[in-house]
């Protein structure tokens, strides 16, 4: 019995250590009609093309997907092109690979949300 005090002190000692590093912050956020941008990529979401994800406390067979229409700024300015990008895939821009990782808020009832709730963040990157 002696011996199981001093381990459990050092256990939870340990527990109270040093916690882990936070997450990197999420990329740039916008919602529909509002700019962004993301290592030089100008970004401005059009359209949500497609919102057939499943419903809060709702057992689907199919999760759904997201797809957005944003128009896309290349970096250092001029051209400027649209892309249809659906939720957690990337997509070959201007020499890098440009993602939609997250849509706010979640599907939260059977109904569609309104235009102004949607919230899109995106990652870029160039090799």
């Amino acid at each position: 019995m002696k011996l199981l005090i001093p381990i459990a002190a050092a256990l939870a000692l340990a527990a109270c250590g040093p916690k882990s590093t936070p997450p990197p912050p999420p990329g740039p956020v916008a919602g529909l009609g509002q700019a962004a941008e993301v290592n030089g990529l100008r970004l401005r979401p059009l359209e949500v093309v497609e919102d057939s994800r499943c419903p809060a406390r709702v057992e689907c067979v199919w999760a759904g997907r997201v797809r957005v229409l944003v128009a896309v700024g290349a970096p250092g300015g001029g051209e400027i092109s649209r892309h249809e990008l659906t939720l957690g895939q990337a997509a070959s821009i201007y020499g890098g690979m440009l993602t939609l990782v997250n849509v706010d808020p979640p599907k939260g009832s059977l109904g569609s949300l309104e235009r102004e709730a949607y919230r899109f963040t995106f990652a870029y990157s160039r090799p």
